[in-house]
């Protein structure tokens, strides 16, 4: 096989592998590389349709890429819903996301609690995650689910709810502790400070 047959096996391979990907940020810069790699393949094998189709192909995914690094930024992307223990919907969420939450948080129990309060996290009219709290006094916050959907893990819709939303500020919490025992917690990016099996956040 010469290096120009392995680039274009590579390539497709690449494209297809970023059709799989459930995290779109994702998806969209890996097919932006495969993109690139299927042009200069067929450039070198002078297939021009193909080269102007991976190079619009390549200029959509830039342009997509940009605006969603854009909205990361923006809190206007995001609004932070309170909603009922017992609403039909967030236990519609809860039910569809179950096997996903299990495996980031095994030990929170999607019944309803006494004293918990449970928030969505909307990206216009999608449900980018859930946040159920617990007050656990002496203006503590006790986080007991933080889920966010494969679709926005790449878009940081956490820095809106713990760092810029008001949710923990406007409710009089000095101070937010994670749930323990969370698997591949992201709070060291948001300026959280390890404690213990948890991590904790004194709010300004």
């Amino acid at each position: 096989m010469s290096w120009v047959d392995a680039l274009g096996w590579f390539g497709s391979a690449l494209l297809v592998f970023s059709l799989l990907q459930a995290r779109i940020l994702r998806l969209r810069v890996l097919n932006t590389v495969a993109c690139v790699i299927l042009t200069v393949f067929n450039a070198v094998l002078g297939v021009w349709p193909m080269v102007a189709m991976n190079v619009v192909l390549a200029g959509i995914n830039l342009f997509f890429i940009a605006r969603m690094v854009r909205e990361r930024g923006d809190d206007r992307a995001y609004a932070v819903l309170a909603v009922r223990e017992d609403d039909s919907y967030l236990g519609h969420f809860l039910a569809v996301h179950g096997a996903d939450i299990e495996r980031f948080f095994p030990d929170f129990a999607a019944a309803p609690a006494d004293g918990r309060s449970t928030y969505l996290v909307q990206h216009g009219d999608e449900t980018a995650g859930v946040i159920a709290v617990r007050d656990a006094g002496d203006g503590t916050a006790q986080v007991e689910l933080d889920y966010v959907t494969p679709r926005f893990r790449d878009f940081a819709p956490g820095e809106f709810v713990f760092r810029r939303s008001g949710l923990f500020r406007d409710r009089g919490y000095a101070r937010v502790l994670t749930a323990p025992g969370m698997v591949a917690p992201y709070y060291d990016r948001l300026g959280f400070t390890r404690d213990g099996d948890r991590y904790r956040l004194e709010l300004a």
